[in-house]
């Protein structure tokens, strides 16, 4: 059976309380192995045609593409925004004992 994929979910929320929420959600429900809030953060974009700045946290969540989708509608689900930021990166190389542990088959609990 191939390894799972790993990968790297980020959201942004505008309030540290929110993406702490989310980051429980996502491990109380086995959905991600590891999450962690970053922040706070600056961003400045383009919504509904002008440009747009706010303060805003980081959820950054370790998981597996298997996972993906499950993780995406407790996010969407939880999350204040329209139109969140939702981005899965792929993992194209890290620790093997780290990644084995990240897609649950290893029991053991490294540090993030």
């Amino acid at each position: 059976m191939p390894a799972a994929r790993a990968i790297l979910v980020t959201t942004t929320l505008p309030a540290e309380a929110l993406a702490a929420r989310i980051a429980e959600a996502a491990i109380e429900r086995n959905l991600a192995a590891c999450a962690q809030v970053q922040g706070p953060i600056k961003s400045t974009f383009r919504w509904q045609g002008a440009i747009d700045h706010a303060t805003e946290w980081y959820c950054h969540l370790k998981t597996t593409e298997d996972r993906f989708a499950a993780l995406e509608s407790v996010i969407v689900s939880l999350h204040p925004y329209e139109v969140p930021e939702i981005i899965a990166i792929p993992v194209v190389a890290g620790h093997a004992p780290y990644l084995k542990w990240l897609a649950g088959e290893d029991p053991r609990s490294p540090r993030s």
